[in-house]
């Protein structure tokens, strides 16, 4: 079966992917889900410091490389830019983006939107530093459908993130180096954009465009928020996913 490659967002690691996984594997695929540079839970909270979005796609890119064939990549939110932008670099054999953060050129289409790249920009325009999570706001939009015991757990976990690679992302118009870019058309593999309806982090609006921009198939996953990885229904997520994999197996085949 086909390696699956799951890249995870802003302030997680792998584990966010613990139950996600579990449906993949159970299909007999092979599941890698890294921590992106810094990001693991025995590193210091400084190694994030000044790690680009480009560093993060580069590494997921390399260890792409590294397979016998080309995997599937999974994003969620920021690790669906990543991946994204990692799927320029080595051709994936497909991709999915979940609820993922939008690359340069697309703009967000909400209110919260725009207040969280406000508050990125708050920090400081050179800033390079490490950004703890903010754990009342993870609560309210990112994990507000997970049950609280869960919730709580997932928020325990949750690491500084790069202030360099919140900025690239959230704040592409005020970067000159376009970091985020993933170039003009298509990427080139077939890819499948899930939003949650509920989403405010990342809303159907946004993730649809996103969509366009890539040349990706979307759907809209009814009464669903952020944390498409593990919140109530994340099974019907999953099973999507895995329904349109085996359909693009079988349209290769």
């Amino acid at each position: 079966m086909t390696a699956i490659v799951m890249v995870h967002g802003a302030f997680c690691g792998g584990w966010a992917f613990e139950s996600f996984r579990a449906a993949f594997e159970a299909q007999g695929h092979e599941v890698l889900a890294p921590d992106l540079r810094g990001h693991g839970a025995d590193e210091p909270g400084d190694k994030v410091i000044g790690v680009s979005m480009s560093d993060y796609a580069a590494d997921i890119a390399a260890l792409c490389a590294e397979l016998a064939e080309p995997p599937v990549l999974i994003g969620h939110s920021m690790g669906g830019l990543v991946a994204q932008m990692a799927a320029r670099r080595v051709r994936p054999r497909a991709l999915v983006l979940l609820a993922p953060s939008a690359p340069w050129g697309v703009s967000g289409s909400t209110f919260e939107e725009a207040v969280t790249a406000f508050g990125v920009q708050m920090l400081g325009p050179f800033s390079s530093g490490a950004v703890e999570p903010d754990r009342q706001l993870m609560r309210r939009y990112s994990l507000d459908r997970v049950h609280k015991a869960e919730r709580e757990a997932v928020v325990a976990r949750m690491r500084p993130e790069s202030a360099r690679a919140l900025r690239e992302t959230l704040n592409w118009w005020l970067d000159p180096f376009m970091t985020t870019s993933v170039g003009p058309g298509p990427l080139g593999a077939p890819a499948l954009a899930i939003a949650g309806e509920l989403d405010l982090v990342h809303p159907p609006a946004t993730v649809r465009q996103t969509a366009e921009r890539v040349g990706a198939a979307f759907v809209q996953m009814p009464g669903m928020s952020h944390w498409l990885v593990g919140e109530p229904g994340w099974e019907a997520v999953a099973e999507r996913v895995l329904r349109w994999l085996a359909q693009e197996a079988r349209a290769a085949a």
